[in-house]
């Protein structure tokens, strides 16, 4: 009897009843990408035609996206009843980041609100820059304003390896992020600078310091890297990880789990560059995943390749890419294994700036001997991480209702 808990970054299946207050009304994920694909403006080199998840459609994931939005994009359908339990949550936490969809999925929803940085230029308090130079022995920093993460490295990029100066940002989300090259400024150098920042930030209550280092030579050619480190606050109260350490269960977690968990009861940590890596190493964790034990993936791609930098095309190839691969990990679960494939948040690839979308995400849960069945429009992600316990037998939540 375990537990495989995959968070799909970004895919979220419409609008959530609260997206107007976030400025997201209309936003769609899921939705939009599949229209794109019908109509040929997604075709790509890499992908060609209508939207093709065969594999989560059959898991339930386009009655999940009709619970959702009330009706089915092109290619999300199936007139075969769905193998699994599906079917929709939306998010009570503030703010519609990664911590705090990942932390409410693990049953502790985040009912504070974080700070943010304001979208002037400069953006940072002075005296953070200030400290924060001071105590890295930096000349300076960088970009000091919102901006999309690729596009300023693009643009400062040249500047940060002559000047050493650190290219550090923000976005919508609760975030400090420092941007440098990995040669140039140096890898341990820039997280010394992100601890340092991590340090100076805590009172404004910003939810990450989020480290972007970077290679290459020139604008044509920097890339960032999955060098990638964040320096997140820790969750307000235990979570479905911190009670399965507790309860002496194993834990595995893939990607950037434990970054977003501030390596809080996230067991044997498993990294990789990006999604087809990271769906390698979660087969070599599900062999080893012990009698009891959970295993917690997050899959990056979706969200910070495609989302962010608006590229349907490309959002569906991924998409289709994991498609392929369920099968291989529904064909290694035991008879009692339960598998939940869901989402944090949206990031709408067609819809304006480069930020998350408040939406709505997709519950779809499979075990071998599992009866298929709706199970309705969840009121909180908070529902996945009860489901879980009940599962695994571990101490219930007070946010939270098993399906």
């Amino acid at each position: 009897m375990r537990a495989f808990l995959l968070v799909l970054d970004s895919v979220g299946i419409g609008a959530a009843p609260d997206a107007r207050e976030f400025g997201d009304e209309g936003s769609d994920t899921m939705g939009h990408i599949a229209e794109a694909c019908a109509s040929g403006k997604a075709d790509s080199a890499r992908r060609q035609g209508p939207l093709q998840l065969p594999n989560l459609v059959r898991l339930g994931l386009g009655e999940a996206y009709r619970l959702a939005s009330g009706r089915v994009p092109p290619g999300l359908h199936d007139h075969a009843m769905p193998i699994g339990r599906y079917g929709c949550a939306r998010e009570i936490s503030k703010g519609k980041d990664t911590p705090s969809g990942h932390w409410e999925l693990a049953g502790v929803p985040v009912t504070f609100e974080w700070g943010y940085f304001p979208r002037t230029q400069p953006c940072f308090p002075s005296e953070l820059v200030e400290a924060l130079c001071q105590r890295g022995g930096l000349p300076g920093i960088l970009g000091d304003r919102h901006a999309s993460g690729t596009q300023i490295i693009e643009e400062l990029g040249t500047e940060h390896i002559s000047s050493l100066r650190p290219i550090c940002y923000t976005s919508a989300d609760s975030v400090f992020q420092i941007a440098a090259h990995e040669q140039a400024f140096g890898l341990d150098q820039l997280y010394r600078v992100c601890e340092i920042a991590r340090d100076l930030i805590d009172p404004l209550r910003i939810g990450r310091v989020i480290a972007r280092p970077f290679v290459g030579s020139s604008p044509a050619d920097f890339r960032r890297t999955a060098n990638r480190r964040d320096y997140s606050v820790p969750p307000p109260s235990p979570t479905l990880l911190d009670r399965a350490t507790v309860e002496g269960r194993d834990v595995a977690t893939i990607g950037k789990i434990a970054d977003i968990f501030a390596h809080s009861g996230t067991g044997r940590v498993f990294k990789a560059d990006g999604n087809d890596a990271l769906f390698d190493r979660m087969l070599e964790a599900c062999n080893s995943v012990a009698d009891g034990g959970l295993l917690f993936a997050n899959f990056i791609d979706f969200d910070t390749v495609y989302g962010h930098r608006r590229d349907p095309a490309g959002y569906a190839n991924a998409l289709e890419n994991f498609d392929r691969r369920l099968p291989d990990l529904l064909s290694r679960m035991k008879s009692d294994d339960l598998v939940i494939v869901t989402a944090d948040h949206g990031c709408d690839p067609t819809w304006s700036g480069t930020d998350h979308t408040r939406e709505q995400v997709p519950v779809l849960a499979w075990s071998p001997d599992v009866r298929a069945e709706s199970v309705g429009r969840r009121s909180t992600f908070a529902d996945v991480a009860a489901t879980v316990a009940a599962h695994l037998d571990l101490p219930p939540f007070t946010c939270g209702h098993a399906f």
